[in-house]
């Protein structure tokens, strides 16, 4: 079983990403590892978030990592809340909060279209994947590769539903009734952002 650190202590997150990996890899999250301090997160993009929190763990903890950041792109709000989506509503970092910000934002809004889009940043040692792609400016330090899951889908008019996180009580997937709130585990994993992008980080581990 191979050991690989997930740079997150959500345990909504690890509980998802554990179900996609499945059992041939062992996923330690940042309080397993020891890593008591608050990650850096202070990029202008999911990328850059992504790439903040896997270097400070790989750099520190000296093991192949991966962090992730996702953000709500809402189309009528110019793909707001977007890299900003944790703390939409302030620094409280409250999802109840972001989330009546947002419905506030669309009251008078015909147009609900909008997308969650997550990217992993997996970094490791070149010894031990040396199939990955490098990132020309650690080229020789580091392996680094990034993951991207998109769904499309709507912004409802009020919550529905009690699983998830996040802005999940509002979001309708394309092609669905439910919210991802409504969902079970199962039905979110086989369709979510996160599931995608996760599963192109396994399809690329495997490889």
């Amino acid at each position: 079983m191979q050991a690989i650190c997930f740079a997150t202590n959500n345990m909504h997150k690890l509980e998802e990403v554990r179900s996609v990996l499945g059992s041939d890899f062992r996923v330690f999250s940042l309080d397993e590892i020891r890593c008591k301090e608050e990650l850096p997160e202070t990029g202008d993009t999911l990328e850059a978030n992504a790439h903040q929190k896997a270097k400070y763990v790989f750099e520190n903890y000296k093991q192949p990592c991966f962090a992730d950041d996702t953000g709500l792109e809402v189309e009528a709000l110019q793909q707001a809340p977007g890299v900003y989506s944790a703390r939409y509503a302030g620094p409280q970092r409250n999802s109840e909060d972001n989330i009546d910000l947002l419905l506030k934002n669309l009251v008078d809004e015909k147009n609900r279209k909008a997308r969650f889009r997550t990217v992993i940043c997996w970094m490791s040692d070149k010894e031990t994947y040396p199939g990955s792609v490098s990132s020309q400016t650690e080229k020789e330090k580091m392996e680094v590769y990034y993951f991207e899951g998109i769904v499309e889908g709507e912004i409802i008019h009020e919550r529905r539903g009690s699983q998830g996180f996040g802005f999940d009580s509002v979001f309708v997937p394309t092609g669905h009734a439910k919210t991802f709130a409504e969902m079970t585990l199962e039905e979110k994993n086989a369709l979510s952002h996160r599931s995608r992008a996760v599963s192109k980080l396994v399809k690329f581990l495997k490889e």
